[in-house]
């Protein structure tokens, strides 16, 4: 068995107050932990319950960050060491057979120059999780804009080429996606499954209306910091 720090894989996770949803997140990587899996970082950003406590737990290293996604995306990138980087939200589990299709994407040396995102799920078995997860579908493969909460896998060169994350308050995910560009992204044969928490707390049509109108306006150019307001 090969040491980790011989191993290609740095696994990136932003927290805040996860202690619920982050040790499901943690137990699904323990699948590429012999073969793949160099480090996982979570990232804090102050958390008040036990979210440190269970991801040192489970043997990730734990980084101290100011609060904000893009912020602790951003340290987290810049503390890795592996080759490739996968940066994950807290309240997103990975499929089972996920680390077969990241070793697959990572071997290819044509991937090396793009980035690959999961398939979208929610933890739902209700009709309107898979409205959701086709309309995510189809925003992925029509506008190429996959989300953070799908995951991102990404060499380390690529990913620092490009300047990485941008420390933002929102839509961090999607300007680094663009900066990407359609012909630099591609999917993954792994499931994402998210936490649909989010949905049954807003409704699943004002939710996905409130994401609209903030990646409209981002488009539109309003900045991030004023989007917040809207986001929640």
């Amino acid at each position: 068995m090969p040491a980790a720090a011989d191993l290609p894989l740095s696994i990136v996770i932003p927290t805040l107050n996860a202690g619920v949803a982050l040790p499901a997140t943690l137990d699904s990587l323990e699948e590429a932990r012999a073969e793949l899996l160099r480090e996982i970082l979570v990232v804090d950003g102050g958390s008040a319950d036990d979210t440190i406590s269970l991801a040192r737990a489970r043997g990730a290293r734990v980084i101290a960050g100011s609060r904000g996604r893009g912020v602790q995306l951003a340290a987290g990138g810049a503390a890795a060491s592996g080759e490739w980087l996968l940066f994950l939200h807290a309240d997103t589990r990975l499929g089972r057979g996920w680390s077969t299709a990241t070793a697959a994407f990572m071997a290819d040396r044509a991937n090396h120059e793009r980035a690959a995102y999961p398939r979208f799920c929610l933890d739902d078995p209700s009709r309107a999780a898979r409205w959701i997860e086709a309309g995510v579908r189809w925003r992925c493969r029509r506008l190429a804009l996959p989300f953070g909460d799908q995951g991102l896998l990404i060499s380390a060169p690529l990913y620092r080429a490009l300047g990485g994350f941008r420390r933002l308050p929102l839509m961090e995910d999607v300007d680094l996606v663009r900066r990407l560009g359609r012909r630099r992204l591609a999917p993954l044969d792994a499931d994402a499954v998210t936490s649909a928490q989010r949905y049954h707390r807003d409704g699943y049509v004002l939710r996905p209306l409130r994401n609209f109108v903030c990646l409209a306006l981002y488009f539109l150019g309003v900045p991030p910091s004023a989007l917040l307001r809207i986001y929640g």
